[in-house]
């Protein structure tokens, strides 16, 4: 095609029309193409096919792979040898196909061990023979909702409780009592029924403390104490526990470590309580292994190790909630008291454990 000039010599003013949108579109699609690599979610294009045509970023990281090494692959195939998630990823392809958008919450569990709670959000067609999905890290906000769950509860359980003490107190001082004057004459023919009552009765009474203490703000008078000298001493009282039970203790205690601020008898009582359920985790004895030393952003982590049965994942994730307890005679409310003692000490309760091998309670302390 002939291009005219104009008069004075210049070319006609179509072509730099067509010039300036050609530019514009290009503009427009690397404007498009940056907002698709630097999304904070996790962005995925893929074909009818399943196949993945396109990912950004933070979907590599998700994935834990390369975007080489992901284009071309079906979408389920990263997670081939996780088999609930492949058919969860599966069901939830489904759904899209069948309604066009869905949405599903879907648990993986990282390299580092850690599970990840990620959304999952996909449409078909977004582009010409193009769906697309969008993968949303939500853990916190999970971890968030589970903690908000477990204060209800311990809310719940606190109202209760002001009742509880109330009600059975008064007959439970009652009982003891007159237990108490009967003594005499109940321990010469039926000692073995005396020891049971008194027992069973102390029982309840602990029963009733562990409430009161989730239901009442308790006074904490804070101290300067050294955190070895603490363990040490409670160590001391398990002693003879521990040799009852062909229990040894092994220790490791950072002399350097700086003294902490703390309620030194409320510390005493979660070590107490962890370290008696290592003891009765090991009905054949063992070692039980406690360690004190410096940490992170100057902190004190402080860890209890059994070498007892250990607790598979999905007890683990419901340990610490009132009432749930993997013992035959357990309330599972020390660990509720234990989680709120170390929460109120600005510190924190991680567990880990492997069935057969044992587990380990790692409290974080700040030192200042």
């Amino acid at each position: 095609m002939e291009i005219k000039l104009e008069q004075d010599g210049t070319l006609p003013s179509k072509p730099d029309v067509v010039f300036s949108k050609n530019a514009k579109l290009q503009e427009h699609e690397r404007r498009y193409e940056r907002i698709f690599e630097d999304s904070i979610d996790g962005l995925i294009l893929w074909d009818y096919q399943y196949r993945i045509v396109d990912v950004n970023f933070t979907a590599e990281k998700l994935f834990g792979l390369p975007k080489e090494k992901l284009i071309g692959r079906l979408l389920y195939e990263p997670f081939s040898n996780l088999e609930k998630q492949t058919l969860e990823i599966k069901k939830h392809i489904k759904q899209v196909i069948e309604k066009g958008y869905y949405t599903s919450i879907i648990v993986f569990e990282m390299i580092s061990g850690k599970n990840r709670h990620i959304e999952i959000s996909s449409k078909l067609d977004i582009m010409t023979d193009l769906n697309f999905t969008a993968l949303k890290d939500i853990t916190e906000k999970m971890d968030m909702q589970e903690q908000l769950r477990k204060s209800e509860t311990l809310k719940v359980i606190g109202e209760l409780a002001a009742g509880i003490a109330h009600e059975i107190r008064n007959p439970m001082t009652a009982l003891k009592g007159f237990i108490q004057l009967l003594e005499g004459s109940i321990k010469r023919e039926h000692s073995m029924y005396y020891e049971v009552i008194t027992s069973e009765l102390d029982r309840i009474d602990t029963i009733i403390n562990e409430f009161l203490l989730l239901a009442k703000p308790q006074e904490i008078r804070f101290q300067e104490k050294n955190l070895n000298q603490i363990m040490r001493e409670t160590l001391d009282i398990l002693h003879a526990q521990a040799v009852l039970h062909n229990v040894q203790f092994s220790t490791g205690f950072d002399e350097k470590l700086s003294p902490i601020f703390c309620e030194p008898n409320q510390l005493k009582k979660v070590f107490i309580n962890l370290i008696k359920n290592a003891i009765e985790v090991m009905p054949d004895g063992g070692t039980i292994t406690v360690t004190i030393e410096a940490f992170e952003n100057n902190q004190a982590l402080i860890s209890i190790q059994d070498e007892g049965i250990g607790i598979s994942k999905e007890k683990l994730q419901r340990l610490g909630e009132a009432f749930f307890t993997t013992k035959e005679r357990g309330t599972g409310l020390g660990l509720v008291v234990s989680y709120k003692i170390i929460e109120e000490h600005k510190g924190s309760i991680r567990i880990e454990s492997e069935v057969g091998k044992g587990t380990t309670f790692f409290i974080t302390l700040p030192l200042h």
